[in-house]
């Protein structure tokens, strides 16, 4: 099964494919999206949703799993990343590919055991979890592993 984890963002968009076969799992690709902050909006929006579609043409996965939106200092930030979201959203669903949320307390906890752990811990953690010779970066990338991986060990687990 391979399934996407996305870290949504309308200047950085990290994402990360996975496969869970046979008990284990192992990265396919992982990275960035990124985007001019000079770009209007909706042409950010629109780069996302390209680059994502095209991604999930090459890898194919089952399940595109995505972190919710938990705090914005500012309403005009939670409006804005909640547009990146809806385009990741609609990218997904145009392919017939399920979409699960994922707080990020739940994804700190799914790899760190704990939802209060560092970005930095957050790294390390899927690092040892998924072999890599070193921590992920950007962190945005970190981020998407992260959820991503939340998403197989959620899935895995008895309803």
């Amino acid at each position: 099964m391979i399934v996407i984890g996305v870290d949504p963002g309308t200047h950085r968009t990290g994402y990360a494919f996975l496969e869970s076969r046979s008990g284990r799992i192992r990265v396919l690709e992982y990275g960035v999206i990124r985007c001019k902050s000079s770009d209007p909006l909706p042409l950010r929006l629109g780069q996302i949703h390209r680059e994502l579609m095209a991604l999930m043409v090459v890898y194919t996965p089952v399940h595109l799993a995505l972190e919710n939106i938990f705090f914005a200092k500012f309403p005009q930030s939670a409006l804005i990343l909640g547009h990146a979201r809806g385009a990741i959203m609609v990218a997904a669903q145009s392919m017939g590919i399920p979409v699960s949320e994922y707080a990020p307390q739940m994804v700190k906890k799914a790899t760190v055991g704990t939802g209060r752990a560092s970005k930095e811990r957050v790294a390390e953690m899927i690092q040892t979890h998924l072999g890599l010779k070193q921590p992920p970066t950007p962190a945005d990338a970190a981020d998407a592993l992260a959820i991503a991986f939340c998403h197989l060990i959620q899935a895995g687990k008895p309803a």
